[in-house]
């Protein structure tokens, strides 16, 4: 798996500069995995636009169902009441549906008026741009696409720490890094743990056995924490963790995905301890940015024989394909692959 590549930020930091002068540009889309900065972004931009108090003269909007390139050519032309701007907000509009409207489009977002700012936002759908077109060309000349990406460990780790200092506590960086294993590492639902772990800490310092106690842990997490117990033999933990995962519903078809990528990450660090492979290199080949799990996966392959990781690898794909085949026995397959796998195990 090759690594991925960089994502041009340029667009990103001058959002920051323009907000961060006070001089918004005409025209914005907003876009990318973390909800959490795109709303806050989104909330920035709209108080650089609008005046308090005025926003209801000011502030246009409209949901992408409901919005067509007559509406925005309308929305544009509304004058500022009381205010140097106009803000047009649209949500989950395709800008690339047909050629016609993206020509149309061009036209009219090449030559907005200086007091009106437009702000494209998606959350529903995803934005795919024509890259051959006249529109993208445009929005990529004005760098108005803003992709808000998943945070870097250390800038994630960095905000934890801010987060519970807000709330009057503290918490180390082992700790904040294991709570983004746990709880993945999307600020929407970090900032909603945090909030529950900080309510129920006792002490200043939050503890791991604190962020246990109250934190749901992702789907990844609960998986890890089953083939770590593999890892360590301990099979009656986890059959436990598996029984868990399947009384609470979850999809065995996802439990599986999980695992198989599980041991095919089990597999690669197995190879590359063969070749003395650093984390940072094994981070880098699946794209990881927190070092928690690449550090328990690496520690895991050394309990591992590289014959049973490429065993295991090619028996989840096997069971994937007869896990889809066979509907209303997925529980037992899963099952009958842990008793499997956990055999092998004991024999290595």
């Amino acid at each position: 798996m090759p690594p991925k590549p960089k994502t041009d930020n340029s667009a990103m930091q001058a959002l920051k500069r323009d907000l961060r002068q006070g001089a918004p540009k005409n025209l914005y889309v907003f876009h990318g995995e973390e909800a959490y900065l795109r709303e806050f972004y989104l909330g920035e931009l709209r108080k650089a636009v609008l005046p308090a108090g005025l926003e209801d003269f000011n502030h246009h909007t409209a949901e992408g169902k409901d919005c067509s390139v007559e509406w925005l050519e309308q929305a544009v032309d509304y004058l500022p009441m009381m205010s140097e701007r106009t803000l047009v907000e649209v949500t989950d509009f395709d800008l690339f549906s047909s050629k016609d409207q993206q020509e149309r489009l061009a036209k009219l977002l090449a030559d907005l008026p200086d007091y009106c700012c437009v702000v494209f936002v998606y959350d529903l759908i995803p934005y795919k741009a024509d890259g051959r077109s006249k529109l993208a060309a445009l929005l990529k000349e004005k760098q108005a696409v803003v992709e808000f990406q998943r945070q870097e460990q250390g800038d994630l780790t960095d905000w934890i720490v801010r987060r519970f200092k807000a709330a009057g506590h503290t918490i180390d960086t082992g700790d904040a890094r294991y709570l983004v294993f746990l709880c993945g590492d999307l600020m929407n639902n970090l900032a909603a743990e945090i909030g529950k772990i900080a309510a129920y800490a006792e002490h200043q310092r939050v503890t791991r056995e604190d962020i246990d106690a109250v934190a749901i842990p992702v789907i990844e997490a609960v998986v890890f924490q089953m083939t770590d117990a593999m890892a360590r033999k301990d099979f009656d933990k986890a059959a436990s963790v598996l029984a868990d995962l399947l009384h609470s519903q979850e999809a065995p078809v996802m439990v599986l995905s999980v695992m198989g990528k599980y041991f095919r990450q089990l597999y690669t660090a197995r190879l590359g301890l063969e070749r003395n492979m650093s984390r940072e290199e094994f981070m880098a080949l699946w794209g990881m940015k927190n070092a928690y799990p690449a550090d328990k996966i690496m520690d895991a392959a050394r309990r591992f024989s590289l014959p049973w990781c490429r065993y295991a690898v090619r028996r989840c794909a096997e069971t994937d394909l007869v896990l889809k085949t066979n509907y209303g026995r997925e529980g037992d397959i899963l099952t009958a692959l842990l008793v499997e796998l956990a055999s092998g195990r004991r024999a290595a």
